[in-house]
């Protein structure tokens, strides 16, 4: 086998494309060790993804991006012409490329592909990053050969005619350190001088989150030094905000305050690294956050799908590796109260770390890699 035709897709989110990123990357290495070459193709939106997805040698093959909700919306008549639309573009597109075997991360977009790919006989293997699988996982699951699992709560959602693997979820190899937590903490501008929380929100950043910090800054930043990424869409109306209200604060406050609309992998994985305590949304970013061994204080999005966030938040607290901190909760007493509870106690954070360091799978991206490979040749 010269060359592997390897059809991708996932929704155009950083938890669909992240993922996708880090098989991908495993992929590569494991057909070049078998003299082989591969031809990956994105198919769908990739929208910001774009680059990333270009730098890593991945074609985009536009494909038009449908959403399936659980909920009536008017949206769902609309998309029912954009899902019809997005399956009449695979079929054509995949006929010219017919690769060997497809892997879906699924997301809003995916299932008009899966079914185009399913027309023509192409293998299927899926991943599911969250507790609680989504729609498009599960109705894709029916054409899969292999189901990949971030977590093993969600293998009751499958059949159990299926192959299931619970892998973990795959996290990109630039976000594995290999700098010193000082080195990380120079490189950012941290005077190292106070405890570092870094406030993550998920790709598109959490207005819960910059909120909290937006009105609690000035306690905050007394005690600590915060590095908080608001999310690209969020920056210009949050920096405008947040100069308003600390225009009379201190001067030597504002310096414990490091502000970011997006963290690009070099400076994401030296803000894990220097981190004392992560403060985020509990997507598929608690993997990385684990990948880094950091005990993290986990705030469940409400509105999440299926509540699936409350699920993978005290997956990670059940490990011992974080504290699950409810948006209704997340109040600056009770926030206060956790924070002390495990950077003050050396045993605790201990005991959190090692139970991140568990939680983290390193292996996911190779054994799907294996899996995908194993499929394309049968």
């Amino acid at each position: 086998m010269s060359k592997v035709h390897i059809l991708l897709a996932g929704g155009g989110t950083g938890g669909h494309i992240y993922p996708l990123v880090a098989v991908a990357q495993r992929l590569k290495a494991q057909i070049a060790t078998a003299g082989a070459e591969v031809d990956l193709r994105y198919f769908g939106e990739a929208g910001t993804y774009e680059k990333l997805l270009k730098e890593q040698g991945i074609k985009i093959v536009s494909i038009a991006s449908s959403k399936l909700r659980r909920y009536a919306s008017v949206l769902n008549f609309l998309d029912f012409f954009k899902f019809i639309w997005g399956f009449i573009q695979a079929m054509i597109k995949i006929y010219f490329f017919m690769p060997e075997v497809m892997f879906s991360k699924s997301g809003p977009g995916v299932l008009p592909i899966v079914y185009a790919a399913r027309w023509y006989r192409i293998p299927l293997v899926i991943h599911e990053t969250d507790a609680v699988p989504g729609l498009t996982s599960i109705a894709s699951s029916k054409h899969a050969q292999i189901v990949e699992l971030a977590f093993e709560n969600a293998r009751e959602y499958f059949s159990k005619k299926k192959i299931i693997n619970v892998v973990g979820n795959p996290v990109r190899e630039s976000l594995v350190s290999t700098e010193s937590a000082a080195a990380c903490r120079s490189a950012l501008g941290l005077s190292d001088s106070k405890p570092i929380l870094l406030f993550i929100g998920g790709s598109q950043g959490s207005e819960r989150i910059n909120y909290f910090v937006l009105e609690h800054g000035e306690e905050l930043f007394a005690s600590y030094e915060v590095i908080h990424q608001t999310g690209v869409e969020k920056y210009e109306q949050y920096k405008g905000e947040f100069e308003f209200v600390s225009k009379n604060w201190r001067p030597e406050l504002k310096q414990n305050y490091f502000l970011y609309p997006y963290l690009d992998d070099q400076t994401f994985t030296r803000a894990l690294t220097a981190a004392d305590l992560v403060i985020s949304r509990s997507g598929g970013s608690i993997f990385e956050i684990a990948a880094a061994g950091k005990p993290a204080i986990l705030i469940p999005l409400s509105s999440s799908a299926n509540n699936h966030q409350f699920e993978n938040a005290y997956a990670y607290a059940q490990a011992g590796a974080g504290i699950v901190l409810e948006e209704g909760n997340l109040l600056p007493g009770i926030f206060t109260t956790q924070v002390e509870k495990i950077l003050q106690n050396k045993e605790v954070y201990a005991k959190m770390s090692a139970g991140a360091k568990a939680f983290y799978k390193p292996q996911a991206a190779d054994l799907i890699a294996k899996d995908i490979l194993a499929i394309a040749k049968t």
